[in-house]
């Protein structure tokens, strides 16, 4: 919520595999339910929430943390994707 107050850039656990992993967790919960609804209108729902997150989450924290951390968060982009 407020990544200018961030203390230390994560890189261990699950943050070597996504940056960020609760953003991937809604995802997949969102296609888990439109698959449990067995329609294609509810894959809608993904979509506009990647959407959505990417233009007004994702993209503002990735400027923060990389005026915050630097270089050390270049590298950290460099070798873990955004998503999977």
């Amino acid at each position: 919520m407020k990544p200018g107050k961030a203390s230390a850039l994560v890189t261990a656990g699950i943050y070597k595999l996504t940056r960020n992993p609760m953003y991937l967790g809604l995802v997949l919960l969102l296609c888990a339910w439109a698959f449990y609804l067995a329609a294609i209108w509810p894959f809608v729902g993904p979509v506009l929430f990647i959407a959505y997150i990417n233009r007004f989450q994702i993209g503002p924290e990735e400027r923060i943390m990389g005026a915050k951390f630097g270089g050390d968060y270049a590298d950290y982009v460099s070798r873990v994707r955004r998503w999977i």
